[in-house]
């Protein structure tokens, strides 16, 4: 007994031993180490986070909230890498005063940090009701604790077309982080091979079923099953109608009043309405009953099942091209029919479509969200509303500034995950080697180069590559930040008589320091960045008239250059 005692002490002794010369000898930006490795959240990164590691030394990770936020490097064991890591970035120096959790902490790690710090375009001032965490450890009440997004992809000139199933994943419904380097996961290999409008429903033994519209004038619908969303098995072609229908945007839902499942689309004579058809195995379905007919042509149903005795629909009006929702105590068809309760939601400008409602409930607060996109005059762009009483006429807009959806993505799903299946779909696909700049001032804008010129602008643009940026150790100093351009790579981004430009890397040491930068804390926002200049440090790169430079900012400049100088680092 006291030998094997006397080995425990020795091999603590020996592990923090290690970790004190690793410290000493290895350091980092604390901008990066308080993020993400403060693991016991008392602001500072020290002794005290490699201790907690080392306590959990070899225990499986996700067994407790702290063996999760030890497993620092994601190989889902808690172990000496986790204690080498956390010790490379040990820095005593204490984090800057914390501000609101509910402002956002963007991070280009695996796990974006979200932001929920919500602010109306309309006239209300929302507040944010969730406090998201860096990974998904709060689980509600249903053990979900992340959400993940399907959806395929257009762009304007079409160059960026994907009409396949894509996946995102996000701690807080709000910010998303695309998989796979936004490339598809699942192809259609039967039909016309064409998926659009996909949508998850996680059925009643836990697994998923996929259903997606098959082009645009097919009578069938895509369907796969899938154990958590990482393969997806049995490929079939469902006929939904024999009229010659188009079958839109298919969504699913248990009835439990009829022992099945729905499946509600949008079909065409006249007009569009919303049909249903029933299915016990999403192979044979029943004939398509009127679910909804407003009397006028509607399409894309959403619903949300037994939340206080409603249930709940959300569709998309072609009269005026915007979102509304409908309820009724019951589930029958045609008893949706006169009960719209909410005015129209849409984008925020002239002549707008807004279509492909999603409604999502926060998993730890009482907060829904309302997702739509646009398809003209501009496709492809994400619009967000919220609300803390779905029963009433209350959505107001949420600030574009706090909210990222996926580039291109198109009439998406959204469903609640567990930590496993997140960490599982973040395994198997992988998060992005690459990240967006987006404006503090201008939150539908990011940093993008036109040829050799950079800018901010508002997307979606083609070609997509040229905002997306790999932040890479800075060329004269590790410690600092270079962006490289994905499209042109070996390309940076430089400033030159403090105007940026996209350049190719000379090898000089005036180039290697023209183009490093390092990151602050966010003049407008301390969870955004601010990035000032390696060889003119009182500078830091800011849009001004849309283009990029760097000036001289400081505490005391104005609010308007302050923010103009403040960026979020997202996907």
């Amino acid at each position: 007994m006291m030998f094997s005692k006397f080995k425990k002490l020795l091999s603590v002794f020996l592990i923090f031993s290690l970790v004190f010369s690793l410290f000493i000898s290895i350091s980092m930006n604390y901008a990066e180490a308080a993020l993400s490795e403060d693991i016991n959240g008392d602001g500072v990164v020290n002794m005290a986070d490699v201790i907690l590691i080392a306590s959990h030394f070899n225990t499986v990770s996700g067994n407790s909230n702290y063996d999760i936020k030890c497993d620092l490097n994601k190989d889902n064991v808690v172990n000496m890498s986790d204690v080498v890591m956390i010790a490379g970035k040990f820095n005593s120096v204490s984090a800057p005063t914390a501000t609101s959790t509910s402002k956002p902490t963007p991070s280009p790690t695996v796990t974006p940090t979200p932001t929920s710090t919500l602010k109306p375009t309309a006239t209300a001032t929302l507040k944010p009701t969730d406090t998201p965490t860096v990974k998904p450890t709060a689980t509600s009440p249903s053990g979900y604790s992340a959400y993940v997004m399907g959806y395929f992809k257009e762009s304007p000139n079409g160059s960026e077309n994907s009409p396949n199933l894509h996946i995102a994943v996000s701690t807080d419904a709000l910010n998303w982080t695309p998989l796979n380097q936004n490339n598809y996961v699942l192809k259609p290999a039967m039909g016309t091979k064409c998926l659009r409008d996909p949508f998850f429903c996680r059925k009643k033994d836990g697994t998923f079923v996929i259903v997606a519209t098959d082009n645009w004038n097919s009578e069938y619908i895509h369907i796969w099953d899938s154990k958590d969303l990482t393969s997806f098995t049995n490929e079939r072609l469902v006929r939904m109608n024999t009229t010659g229908m188009h079958a839109w945007a298919p969504e699913t839902f248990y009835d439990a009043s009829k022992g099945q499942y729905a499946i509600i689309w949008s079909g065409n004579t006249d007009r569009n309405r919303i049909y249903v058809s029933y299915t016990s195995d999403f192979v044979n379905v029943t004939s398509p009953q009127v679910f909804f007919d407003p009397g006028f042509s509607v399409i894309d149903g959403h619903m949300e099942v037994g939340v206080n005795g409603y249930n709940y629909l959300y569709y998309k009006s072609e009269k005026d091209f915007k979102l509304y929702g409908t309820k009724s105590t019951t589930l029958n068809p045609g008893s949706f029919n006169a009960n719209t309760y909410t005015t129209g939601c849409g984008a925020p400008f002239t002549g707008s479509h807004t279509e492909a409602a999603i409604v999502m409930k926060s998993l730890t607060s009482n907060t829904w969200w309302l997702w739509g996109d646009s398809y003209n005059p501009v496709n492809a762009v994400f619009y967000a509303w919220q609300t803390n009483d779905i029963t009433t006429n209350s959505w107001k807009a949420v600030d574009k500034k706090f909210y990222n959806a996926p580039m291109n993505a198109k009439h998406a799903t959204i469903a609640a995950i567990t930590a496993t299946e997140y960490n599982n779909l973040i395994s198997k696909y992988g998060a992005p080697t690459w990240n967006r700049l987006k404006s503090y001032n201008a939150p539908d804008k990011y940093v993008r180069h036109s040829n050799s010129d950079c800018l901010i602008a508002s997307a979606p643009f083609d070609p997509t590559a040229d905002m997306q940026w790999k932040i890479v150790p800075g060329l004269a100093d590790p410690n600092g930040v270079s962006f490289e351009s994905v499209n042109t790579p070996g390309s940076y981004l430089r400033h030159s008589n403090y105007v940026l430009t996209l350049q190719k890397n000379d090898g000089s040491t005036t180039f290697k320091q023209d183009a490093t930068f390092y990151k602050k804390p966010g003049f407008s926002d301390s969870s955004w960045t601010s990035f000032s200049s390696y060889n003119n440090p009182d500078r830091y790169i800011r849009n001004l008239n849309s283009k990029l430079q760097i000036d001289p900012i400081t505490s005391g400049s104005s609010d308007t250059d302050k923010q103009s100088a403040t960026f979020m680092i997202c996907y």
